[in-house]
């Protein structure tokens, strides 16, 4: 059993990076941005053709964030100096990034069969099998981005980007320029999911220009599991509760298509999950008044 579940809680930790970039626009400036469905695979695509060259690791992860930090500022850009609505931006970014992801491979997929990246160095180093590697590899990204993030939240910019999400007017009127601050969230929030995006590429072996469909459901998902589950008293209790919605969620899919779920509808039963847990409080509500 620990076998089967090892493997599930370690992807679930690579996708946990993922979620928590996302949590940064979703909740933290309250934006839905769907540019990260074409930052996920631009992390992905930037690590395989670096990797594939002869690239450190490491540098690859950096370059990747690098690339998606672009993607959030272009995404911001359209938003902020453009005045684009931060849903379309977020779409015209995605869609462009499909053609640069294609650009950046030559081709739909990209194989790291026989390339040294993180998780084989770690294999060798370690001396593990591949699901212990990839757990150990996943939570020292969840460690090192959480309390980076809750660090970075903390200071004097961080609030700043917190407050825009909460109060535009407020902190404009403290002689914040918000435009900053929203690029600053966007770029920060891409560069994570970029990174996320590298980290599953080395996973699974190879780069894919489709891998990111659908990942802004799996990430809410991730997001609203968490908060749902093991609840929103501070942003550190937060940042957990992201990280631990997205092993939750990973265990609940594994579940599922272990009873025989076919795979084709897998997205169709993650949408279903996210509409039912954003409805919860007024189904609580609803109930609530049932029963007095």
């Amino acid at each position: 059993m620990i076998s089967l579940l090892l493997p599930t809680v370690a992807q679930g930790l690579l996708w946990a990076v993922m979620a928590l970039g996302l949590y940064i626009t979703f909740r933290v400036l309250d934006i839905a941005d769907l540019s990260v469905e074409g930052s996920f695979p631009l992390g992905g695509a930037v690590a395989a053709l670096l990797l594939t060259k002869g690239c450190n690791p490491i540098t690859a992860l950096a370059m990747a964030a690098f690339a998606g930090m672009l993607a959030g500022v272009v995404t911001g850009f359209l938003h902020t100096k453009m005045k684009i609505p931060a849903l379309l931006a977020g779409i015209l970014t995605m869609i462009a990034l499909y053609s640069v992801n294609l650009r950046i491979m030559g081709k739909a997929n990209l194989s790291l069969l026989g390339v040294e990246h993180t998780f084989s160095i770690m294999k060798r180093v370690l001396e593990m099998k591949a699901g212990p590697t990839t757990f150990i590899v996943g939570l020292g990204a969840c460690i090192i981005v959480a309390c980076a993030m809750y660090w970075f939240f903390g200071t004097e910019i961080g609030t700043a980007i917190r407050a825009t999400g909460f109060n535009q007017q407020m902190i404009r009127a403290q002689g914040i320029n918000t435009n900053i601050t929203i690029v600053m969230g966007l770029a920060i929030s891409n560069a994570l999911v970029a990174v996320s995006g590298a980290l599953v590429a080395q996973s699974n072996g190879f780069a894919d220009v489709g891998m990111g469909v659908g990942i802004i459901v799996i990430g809410l998902a991730s997001v609203i599991i968490g908060e749902v589950l093991f609840g929103t008293r501070s942003f550190k209790n937060c940042l957990i509760s992201v990280v631990l919605g997205s092993i939750v969620y990973r265990i609940v899919v594994a579940t599922v298509l272990a009873m025989g779920m076919p795979p084709n509808d897998l997205k169709l039963f993650t949408s279903v999950l996210v509409a039912i847990a954003l409805a919860m409080p007024l189904i609580k509500s609803k109930l609530g008044k049932v029963v007095r």
